[in-house]
């Protein structure tokens, strides 16, 4: 599958499957995001894999949604705001280069016909408390990922997508 056909079957996936994802499939996301581009890079991610059932009902204590609880894995893209890369006045690139890991996650899971939805909209201290992470370390995005029950019609990019004139603009 080329490129844009990925790109425009990836969909947000809130309905999955009873049924384990293979490690196989799982290192491939995984090594997706790990050779994602960052700033000077610097690759300031971390990615906890969550598999466990308990830890992922402390997760959905960040997220309470029936759907997320179901999801066969739960990752969690963590910046290191001690290593990340600062421009010059003060803007923190790692929220940037853990969205384009993410971005390469996605993006993967659905080449290999799994599903995944975006979360930023979490209760970050219930996250950081149930993952044990240290002060410098921020979760920026929950990914829960596995085969998807139900995704969105084929042609939804062409309903709701802004045309390029929209989005472009030419100098």
């Amino acid at each position: 599958m080329g490129f844009l056909e990925v790109a425009k079957k990836r969909c947000s996936v809130r309905s999955f499957l009873p049924r384990e994802v293979e490690r196989e499939k799982l290192l491939q996301v995984l090594e997706a995001a790990r050779v994602a581009p960052s700033a000077v890079n610097l690759q300031p991610w971390q990615i906890v894999v969550v598999q466990d059932t308990q830890l992922k009902l402390e997760l959905y204590e960040a997220y309470p949604r029936d759907w997320f609880a179901k999801a066969p894995i739960v990752l969690v893209l963590c910046v290191d705001h001690a290593v990340s890369w600062k421009r010059h006045d003060g803007k923190d690139y790692g929220d940037v280069d853990a969205a384009i890991a993410a971005d390469h996650i996605t993006l993967a899971a659905a080449d290999l016909g799994l599903g995944t939805c975006w979360i930023g909209a979490f209760d970050e201290t219930k996250c950081r408390k149930a993952l044990n992470l240290p002060p410098n370390m921020e979760p920026v995005v929950m990914l829960p990922m596995g085969y998807p029950a139900k995704t969105d019609s084929p042609d939804r990019h062409q309903i709701r997508r802004k045309s390029l004139e929209e989005i472009v603009r030419w100098q």
